[in-house]
Protein backbone atom coordinates (compact mmCIF):
# COMPACT_ATOMS: atom_id res chain seq x y z
CA UNK A 1 0.00 0.00 0.00
CA UNK A 2 0.93 3.45 -0.87
CA UNK A 3 2.01 5.35 2.67
CA UNK A 4 0.16 7.88 3.17
CA UNK A 5 0.85 8.81 6.91
CA UNK A 6 1.69 11.96 8.90
CA UNK A 7 5.49 12.32 10.06
CA UNK A 8 6.02 10.34 13.37
CA UNK A 9 6.70 13.70 15.35
CA UNK A 10 3.33 15.87 14.87
CA UNK A 11 2.66 20.08 15.18
CA UNK A 12 2.04 20.75 17.66
CA UNK A 13 3.94 18.17 20.00
CA UNK A 14 1.64 16.18 21.23
CA UNK A 15 2.22 15.85 25.63
CA UNK A 16 0.94 13.79 28.18
CA UNK A 17 -0.89 10.58 27.59
CA UNK A 18 -1.77 11.45 23.64
CA UNK A 19 2.06 11.18 23.14
CA UNK A 20 2.26 7.39 24.79
CA UNK A 21 -0.89 6.33 23.34
CA UNK A 22 1.01 7.89 19.83
CA UNK A 23 3.40 5.01 19.90
CA UNK A 24 1.00 2.31 19.76
CA UNK A 25 -0.99 4.28 16.54
CA UNK A 26 2.51 4.93 15.31
CA UNK A 27 3.15 0.78 15.44
CA UNK A 28 0.12 -0.19 14.05
CA UNK A 29 -0.53 2.71 11.13
CA UNK A 30 3.11 1.92 10.40
CA UNK A 31 1.86 -1.87 9.68
CA UNK A 32 -1.29 -1.32 7.76
CA UNK A 33 0.75 1.36 5.40
CA UNK A 34 3.95 -0.09 5.04
CA UNK A 35 6.06 2.70 6.30
CA UNK A 36 8.87 1.42 7.61
CA UNK A 37 9.75 4.97 9.66
CA UNK A 38 6.38 5.24 11.30
CA UNK A 39 6.76 2.15 11.92
CA UNK A 40 10.32 1.97 13.62
CA UNK A 41 9.54 5.80 15.33
CA UNK A 42 7.42 3.76 17.61
CA UNK A 43 10.62 1.42 19.23
CA UNK A 44 13.66 1.93 20.36
CA UNK A 45 16.87 0.11 18.43
CA UNK A 46 16.92 -2.87 21.26
CA UNK A 47 12.78 -2.79 21.53
CA UNK A 48 11.24 -6.75 21.93
CA UNK A 49 7.83 -7.67 20.03
CA UNK A 50 6.46 -10.72 21.79
CA UNK A 51 3.07 -12.41 20.12
CA UNK A 52 2.03 -15.31 22.18
CA UNK A 53 5.26 -17.20 23.02
CA UNK A 54 7.48 -16.03 20.51
CA UNK A 55 9.79 -13.07 21.13
CA UNK A 56 11.48 -11.43 18.45
CA UNK A 57 14.66 -8.78 20.19
CA UNK A 58 15.65 -5.61 18.59
CA UNK A 59 14.61 -3.81 15.34
CA UNK A 60 16.18 -6.20 12.82
CA UNK A 61 14.39 -8.84 14.09
CA UNK A 62 11.42 -7.44 14.59
CA UNK A 63 11.31 -6.18 11.00
CA UNK A 64 12.15 -9.84 9.53
CA UNK A 65 9.84 -11.92 11.55
CA UNK A 66 6.72 -9.13 12.31
CA UNK A 67 7.00 -5.97 9.92
CA UNK A 68 8.25 -7.87 6.51
CA UNK A 69 5.10 -10.31 7.25
CA UNK A 70 2.32 -7.98 8.18
CA UNK A 71 2.87 -4.96 6.33
CA UNK A 72 2.99 -6.83 2.92
CA UNK A 73 -0.94 -7.96 4.03
CA UNK A 74 -4.13 -5.53 3.56
CA UNK A 75 -4.61 -4.92 6.49
CA UNK A 76 -6.62 -2.59 9.25
CA UNK A 77 -5.33 -3.11 13.22
CA UNK A 78 -8.00 -0.83 15.42
CA UNK A 79 -6.52 -0.08 18.91
CA UNK A 80 -8.90 1.25 21.30
CA UNK A 81 -9.56 1.30 25.64
CA UNK A 82 -6.14 2.68 25.94
CA UNK A 83 -4.95 3.01 29.39
CA UNK A 84 -1.77 4.37 30.57
CA UNK A 85 0.11 4.72 33.88
CA UNK A 86 3.18 7.34 33.60
CA UNK A 87 6.10 5.83 35.95
CA UNK A 88 7.38 8.88 38.95
CA UNK A 89 10.20 10.24 36.79
CA UNK A 90 8.27 10.88 33.54
CA UNK A 91 10.41 9.67 31.33
CA UNK A 92 8.85 5.41 31.50
CA UNK A 93 5.38 4.58 31.26
CA UNK A 94 2.89 1.42 30.86
CA UNK A 95 0.31 1.14 28.60
CA UNK A 96 -2.68 -1.71 27.62
CA UNK A 97 -4.76 -1.66 24.75
CA UNK A 98 -7.90 -4.00 22.99
CA UNK A 99 -7.27 -4.24 19.44
CA UNK A 100 -8.63 -5.67 16.50
CA UNK A 101 -7.20 -6.44 13.29
CA UNK A 102 -8.13 -7.53 9.81
CA UNK A 103 -5.55 -9.22 7.51
CA UNK A 104 -6.01 -10.10 4.03
CA UNK A 105 -3.74 -11.33 1.22
CA UNK A 106 -1.73 -8.28 -0.26
CA UNK A 107 -3.74 -6.98 -3.29
CA UNK A 108 -6.75 -9.06 -2.18
CA UNK A 109 -8.75 -6.75 0.59
CA UNK A 110 -11.29 -5.36 -1.81
CA UNK A 111 -12.04 -8.27 -3.90
CA UNK A 112 -15.07 -10.55 -2.67
CA UNK A 113 -14.87 -13.69 -0.67
CA UNK A 114 -11.20 -13.83 -0.23
CA UNK A 115 -9.42 -15.97 2.63
CA UNK A 116 -8.91 -13.38 5.66
CA UNK A 117 -8.15 -13.67 9.50
CA UNK A 118 -9.31 -11.11 12.24
CA UNK A 119 -8.52 -11.38 15.84
CA UNK A 120 -8.80 -9.78 18.52
CA UNK A 121 -5.86 -9.15 20.97
CA UNK A 122 -4.96 -7.34 24.56
CA UNK A 123 -1.43 -5.24 24.05
CA UNK A 124 0.31 -4.72 26.49
CA UNK A 125 4.03 -1.87 26.31
CA UNK A 126 6.41 -0.50 28.42
CA UNK A 127 7.53 2.61 26.91
CA UNK A 128 9.92 5.43 27.54
CA UNK A 129 10.62 8.75 25.87
CA UNK A 130 13.21 9.52 23.82
CA UNK A 131 15.58 12.40 24.88
CA UNK A 132 16.90 12.51 21.01
CA UNK A 133 13.04 12.64 19.13
CA UNK A 134 11.07 13.86 22.48
CA UNK A 135 8.82 10.84 20.98
CA UNK A 136 7.67 8.19 23.73
CA UNK A 137 9.09 4.97 22.22
CA UNK A 138 8.15 1.19 22.56
CA UNK A 139 10.64 -0.64 24.71
CA UNK A 140 8.41 -3.61 25.23
CA UNK A 141 5.60 -4.94 23.44
CA UNK A 142 3.56 -8.09 24.34
CA UNK A 143 0.02 -8.97 22.27
CA UNK A 144 -1.86 -11.57 23.34
CA UNK A 145 -4.58 -12.91 21.57
CA UNK A 146 -8.19 -13.20 22.89
CA UNK A 147 -9.87 -15.34 19.69
CA UNK A 148 -9.35 -15.07 15.78
CA UNK A 149 -11.73 -16.06 12.75
CA UNK A 150 -10.68 -17.08 9.36
CA UNK A 151 -8.16 -18.65 7.77
CA UNK A 152 -4.29 -18.37 9.17
CA UNK A 153 -3.08 -19.05 6.21
CA UNK A 154 -3.36 -15.84 5.17
CA UNK A 155 -0.04 -14.98 6.95
CA UNK A 156 1.56 -17.70 5.05
CA UNK A 157 0.91 -16.98 1.76
CA UNK A 158 1.72 -13.39 1.14
CA UNK A 159 0.81 -12.59 -2.99
CA UNK A 160 1.72 -9.27 -4.38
Amino acid sequence: MTSFSLPAALTPTLSGRDAIADALYRCVLGLDTNDLALFDSAFTSTATFSIGDKTFSGLPAIHTDCFEVISKLDTTHFVTNIRINIADSGVKAAATASALAQHYRGGKGNEPDQPRLMSGAQYYADLVKDNESGLWKIEAFKMTLSWTEGDWGVMNSIEG
